[in-house]
């Protein structure tokens, strides 16, 4: 089932992307790093991935959820500040891994096991560097409907129906169909 709410497909210059921005099918994700359905749907956007290749562009965008999940901002600024050092999406899936273990000091942690400069990353982090970056983010999310995570957008059109592995896939094979 899709939602009538429209998003601006991904941005070659802003947003974090996986495969080509011109892919016919745009698969937008706002997600929370501490959110446990964010994670339940990684593995899901990974087959899509593996199954699409070249025909899908996959973008992450960030949508902390700080009323209920208090490390969720910081680990958005963290994966910014990773971005800084060329490595989003090492960072990424490296948050959503430990999503139990989301404070500063295990930040840094990852950082370091990444190669990253962890010392630098995590002054970021407290120092807000990436805050304005992550708030853009949410507030395009909010300015889309976006009012929880895991929200999937299939080609500028929201996606509400189920989030296992073969109602996406049918819904990202066939984007037409959901218009």
């Amino acid at each position: 089932m899709i939602n009538r709410m429209y998003l601006k497909l991904p941005d070659s210059e802003r947003d974090h992307v996986q495969g080509t921005i011109d892919a016919p099918i745009a698969l937008l994700e706002y997600g929370d790093y501490e959110c446990p359905f964010c994670s339940e749907v990684q593995p899901i956007v990974k087959e899509i991935q593996r199954r699409l290749g070249d025909d899908l562009c996959f973008a992450f965008r960030h949508f902390p959820l700080t009323n209920v999940h208090p490390h969720a901002e910081h680990a958005a600024e963290a994966a910014e500040a990773a971005a800084e050092q060329r490595s989003f999406w090492a960072m990424h899936e490296t948050l959503f891994a430990n999503q139990d273990a989301l404070d500063d000091e295990a930040l840094a942690e990852y950082a370091a096991a990444l190669g990253l400069n962890a010392k630098r990353l995590i002054q970021e982090v407290i120092s807000g560097a990436h805050a304005q970056r992550v708030r853009e983010d949410f507030n395009s999310g909010v300015r889309a409907g976006v009012n929880g995570t895991p929200s999937l957008f299939i080609n500028g059109q929201r996606y509400d129906g189920a989030r296992g592995l073969e109602p996406l896939l049918a819904a990202v094979s066939n984007p037409a169909s959901i218009i």
